[in-house]
């Protein structure tokens, strides 16, 4: 099979799908490999890195989507993307069709076949999801320390606190992987930890974190005092494929002291919270009801060595096995199709988004 890795050209998107070795994986398995020139520069690799595995250089994005049978790449296509796309093409990436009715549209009307990341899935685990929302945990936090800070328009809060300071209030709603990881980053910083979910296994492993966490079920007068009092809010609800629920509503968004901060890594799927659009690391916050939010839809983005990592020996078994002509076969694969044929595959979308396209 001939497979094309393009240069991502979402806003500030420094990730590549495969890197080198991984790349040079699929070559010793007898496919070839195009990758865009530049495509992994952002993430620390160069084009010759690329070369030295066996990989072929395509001097643009038309080069690649061209001569590939399959696409792999990290984030959805961007509407310039659209016309180079083929329905006789694979794709295999971030789609999150949910929160992307006009990606959505033109993925059916192009009648190809589209497998996303966040949907291929191993019984409840989804294996190829699930380093970016570690990622993502990690980051929400991070950059949540640092907004709170009074030259970001936050009320001037050191998280972790120190004598004669007090410790910030980090409030964590949903304990899947981003959240776990979230609550796992808080608490080592120091803080009061509040994580809810609806799980009893979910809530004893974050319990477990420590001392300074508690979890809790989402009823809704504790999720809402707690929300009132978090100095940072963290959604991380994830439902597989489908748009993420609204669990916080604009009225305890406006109970929040002013100069807190949300974080919804949920964005991808639509966000949880009724305050959140989605936004770029171009422009990253604004403020409504007083509280700066994060929305970035492409939070691994800003760590582009790291995920780059990450997401290739995740992908690089899936990658392989897509590649084969009995591919679906394989159910976490089959499991992952959104779309084919210009018709829609995968069942949370038909359910949910049908009305919309």
């Amino acid at each position: 099979m001939r497979v094309g890795i393009p240069r991502e050209i979402k806003t500030l998107e420094g990730r590549v799908a495969l890197v080198p070795e991984a790349a040079g994986e699929l070559v010793r398995l007898g496919h070839e490999v195009l990758v865009e020139r530049g495509a992994g520069r952002l993430s620390g690799y160069e084009d010759a890195d690329y070369e030295a595995h066996g990989v072929r250089l395509a001097p643009d994005a038309a080069a690649v989507y061209g001569a590939a049978e399959v696409i792999i790449k990290v984030k959805e296509p961007q509407p310039q993307e659209y016309p180079l796309l083929r329905s006789d093409h694979r794709l295999f990436c971030y789609l999150h069709l949910a929160a992307e009715p006009q990606l959505f549209r033109a993925l059916l009307d192009i009648g190809l076949t589209a497998v996303a990341f966040e949907t291929v899935s191993e019984g409840t685990h989804l294996p190829l999801l699930a380093p970016m929302s570690a990622i993502a945990g990690r980051l929400g936090v991070q950059v949540g320390a640092h907004l709170l800070h009074r030259p970001q328009g936050g009320k001037g809060l050191l998280l972790g606190g120190l004598p004669a300071g007090e410790r910030g209030h980090v409030v964590i709603i949903g304990a899947g992987v981003a959240g776990g990881n979230a609550a796992a980053a808080a608490a080592a910083a120091g803080t009061r930890v509040t994580v809810f979910d609806r799980k009893p296994d979910k809530l004893v492993a974050m319990h477990d974190l420590g001392p300074n966490v508690t979890a809790l079920y989402p009823y809704g007068g504790a999720l809402a005092q707690a929300v009132a009092q978090a100095d940072l809010l963290v959604g991380a609800v994830l439902i597989p494929g489908a748009r993420a629920p609204r669990v916080v509503d604009r009225a305890m968004v406006a109970a929040m002291q002013p100069g807190s901060v949300i974080v919804d890594i949920s964005v991808d799927q639509g966000g949880c919270i009724e305050t959140t659009r989605p936004t770029t690391y171009a422009e990253p916050t604004y403020v409504d009801e007083g509280v700066v939010h994060f929305a970035v839809t492409n939070m691994p983005g800003a760590v582009p060595r790291t995920a780059s990592q990450a997401l290739s020996a995740a992908l690089i078994p899936y990658a392989a096995r897509l590649l084969e002509a009995d591919w679906r076969d394989r159910p976490a694969l089959a499991a992952g199709i959104n779309v084919e044929a210009g018709e829609i595959r995968y069942p949370a979308l038909r359910n949910i988004l049908a009305s919309q396209v």
